[in-house]
């Protein structure tokens, strides 16, 4: 039996890998109506060649760049941290303060140096006492779902 999963970003989306061939069959379609000379060859190579590259970035975006929340785990890319090991998710930093806090500089969660483009960082204190950054596109609700799945516990229990 598999848990529910309460949140989840897929992190890409197949249907990009659609616009590099749709772009080249608009310019086959304006060729074909308007010019003596065609390029066959040249538009089928580059929507091949386009979708295949795309196809790539979403498979590397779909491995490293995704987000899944069940009721017992949190998976930010290719890293999983079981819920019981947060103490404690951490309050959202002042966009004003000069100062950083301290989770802002912590490891971010996944195996990228940090948090993705376009993702925003959540605090976590675990039980040991350290700190990660969790992360997500629609960080205002993966907060909510961790607030509520997460007990406030002592950081060194």
């Amino acid at each position: 039996m598999t848990d529910e999963v309460l949140f989840s970003e897929p992190g890409g989306q197949w249907r990009v890998v659609a616009y590099g061939p749709i772009f080249c069959l608009v310019v086959l379609t304006a060729e074909l109506f308007t010019g003596p000379l065609v390029h066959w060859f040249a538009l089928l190579l580059a929507a091949v060649l386009t979708a295949g590259l795309v196809a790539l970035q979403v498979v590397a975006a779909r491995t490293h760049v995704s987000v899944e929340l069940t009721r017992t785990t949190l998976r930010d890319g290719t890293e999983e941290l079981a819920l019981a090991d947060i103490a404690e998710v951490l309050p959202p930093a002042d966009p004003d303060e000069y100062e950083l806090e301290k989770w802002e500089t912590a490891r971010a969660l996944g195996e990228l140096a940090n948090v993705p483009r376009r993702r925003t960082a959540i605090g976590l204190r675990l039980r040991g006492g350290g700190l990660v950054r969790a992360w997500a596109r629609d960080s205002a609700e993966l907060r909510r779902q961790l607030d509520a799945l997460v007990p406030v516990r002592e950081a060194g229990a």
